[in-house]
């Protein structure tokens, strides 16, 4: 697999060595000890979801216990974006994006203590991403997709979201509270 990282070098990009014929292709999607000597991991659970094109989910991060997330696309197109949330990081604020698609088989690689979300491009999107962590609903939360101080270059201009998505804060209305809990 080949490993590269992103304008912000703890988001990584991975290409895993896709064999492919005309009967179709394999492809290992995840390798405890390869991933793990990239700074990956370990994981304790495995999501999927499912979106029509046009729907945007995010910004999402967790308060306790964050999440580190590695994702990919089974089937569709998406814009993924991360969004770094470490106060002593030199890219608090800045975000990440690259277009995952099931044919390329790509992966990122998403640290924890970033905020992150897609958009769906090409629908459905079957989305999977291992998460480090356990999701733990109370101490779920996001920031606003088109907050003007991150100024995400998202691919869509009318994109349909939840309830919960158009409502999340800005970045400075939960910065304070994040460096009060996540400055190292």
């Amino acid at each position: 697999m080949e490993i590269v990282p992103l304008a912000i070098p703890d988001v990584l990009l991975i290409r895993p060595r896709v064999h492919g014929d005309e009967r179709g292709f394999f492809v290992e999607v995840w390798q405890q000890e390869r991933y793990a000597a990239a700074g990956m991991g370990p994981f304790v659970q495995l999501n999927h979801s499912r979106s029509a094109t046009g729907i945007l989910r995010g910004l999402h991060f967790q308060w306790e216990r964050p999440q580190g997330k590695l994702v990919r696309l089974v089937a569709g197109r998406i814009f993924d974006v991360a969004v770094d949330l470490r106060p002593e990081s030199p890219s608090f604020g800045q975000w990440v994006g690259h277009t995952l698609d099931a044919a390329s088989q790509e992966q990122l690689w998403i640290p924890p203590r970033f905020a992150h979300g897609f958009c769906v491009l090409e629908g459905p999107a079957d989305f999977e991403y291992l998460c480090t962590q356990p999701f733990l609903a109370h101490a779920d939360a996001g920031i606003r997709w088109n907050d003007p101080r991150l100024g995400v270059e998202w691919p869509l201009t009318d994109p349909l979201l939840s309830h919960r998505d158009q409502a999340s804060p800005l970045l400075h209305e939960v910065e304070d509270q994040l460096r009060q809990r996540w400055t190292l």
